[in-house]
């Protein structure tokens, strides 16, 4: 289906919608391209709907799901502004100087948002956990999981119970072996794959702990975890894997495990001079 027909479509369908599906309708037509930018249950609190509500109006309009609409509404040429594909409001006719001064007011903007997002107490109980656990898997999908494995290795230099568990299977495996000393870390932008929640509600039947880092608080995922932490920078679905996203998620990452070494400096300080001569014969 054209992505540039969802507008129309809803124009068209509009009365065959129930009451509910109106109220959706009418939100997206007044926002037009900032929905792309929600999840599934920003949108629905949105409304004044239930999520069931939004994915019945997707699949009304002939997609598969609240996703695919996005992406749909990304596309479209019907919104009030365009969509730029690239973050940071990049241009065809930017030269190369104007496009890292965007980038980098982009990136540092994401790192801003996260900054005054973070609740202090959500960040203290996260060290907390991380600190008495007896194993931390870092997981993710996709991008998500290229975080995951920079939280795996920078922890890694000061704790030694820290692993990178990538593969879905792997990580569901592992997730049914965990025991109420063991923690999950898991790194998703939406909240809102199946993975995330299929993961999080297998530990949580083995009594291990859970921490979620992700721009949506009210997602499926967030439901799930023991401990949300909430990264900034919005991105579109043509935006998808954006360096500013994964820099809100980085700046947590540095945040917690700076929280974690806060707790023994000195341990800290110790088992990193043992790491850095480790790799002293790496070096030429």
């Amino acid at each position: 289906m054209p992505y540039g027909d969802v507008f129309t479509r809803i124009n068209r369908e509009y009365y065959q919608l129930t009451g509910a599906e109106r109220k959706i309708a009418d939100h997206i037509m007044l926002q037009r391209q900032d929905c792309q930018y929600m999840s599934i249950s920003e949108l629905a609190e949105a409304a004044d709907v239930a999520e069931a509500t939004v994915s019945r109006f997707c699949r009304r309009l002939g997609y598969k799901g609240y996703s695919a609409f996005k992406l749909a509404v990304a596309g479209s040429p019907a919104g009030a502004k365009a969509v730029n594909p690239l973050y940071g409001e990049i241009a065809a006719e930017d030269d190369v100087s104007e496009m890292c001064r965007k980038l980098c007011a982009a990136n540092v903007e994401a790192i801003t948002q996260t900054m005054n997002m973070i609740n202090p107490q959500s960040v203290s109980l996260a060290a907390d956990l991380l600190t008495a656990a007896e194993r931390v898997l870092c997981m993710g999908l996709g991008g998500s999981m290229v975080q995951a494995q920079e939280a795996a290795h920078l922890f890694s230099t000061v704790l030694p119970y820290f692993y990178a568990v990538g593969d879905s299977h792997y990580q569901a495996i592992r997730c049914a072996l965990l025991t109420p000393r063991d923690v999950v870390l898991y790194y998703s932008y939406s909240g809102s794959t199946k993975d995330v929640v299929d993961v999080m509600k297998i530990a949580q039947e083995r009594g291990a702990k859970t921490i979620l880092i992700t721009r949506f608080p009210k997602s499926p995922g967030a439901a799930c975890a023991d401990v949300v932490l909430e990264c900034g920078a919005r991105e579109s679905p043509l935006q998808m894997g954006s360096i500013a996203a994964r820099m809100g998620q980085l700046y947590l990452t540095d945040v917690l495990f700076n929280e974690v070494c806060r707790r023994d400096m000195e341990a800290c300080r110790q088992q990193r001079r043992l790491v850095a001569d480790a790799l002293a014969d790496k070096h030429l």
